[in-house]
């Protein structure tokens, strides 16, 4: 089985008003490199998209942006 190679990062311990502004950033960043498109098109329950997110294998899914890479 082939893996995604698209970076994946879990949120570090933040207060929940950190998290919401981080998700929020998320959702306005709608780029997505092209494993992400075709993990969320395979549809194996794997991936998935929730209210602008995309979680993968369980994992919030962070666009190639350096200020929200920063942030985390």
């Amino acid at each position: 089985m082939r893996r995604i190679m698209a970076e994946v990062t879990m949120l570090k311990t933040m207060t929940i008003t950190d998290k919401q502004e981080i998700l929020e950033e998320i959702r306005r960043n709608s780029t997505k490199k092209w494993e992400v498109i075709q993990a969320l098109e395979k549809n194996n329950g794997l991936s998935w998209e929730e209210d602008g997110i995309v979680y993968m294998e369980g994992r919030i899914y962070i666009p190639n942006n350096k200020k929200l890479k920063e942030k985390n």
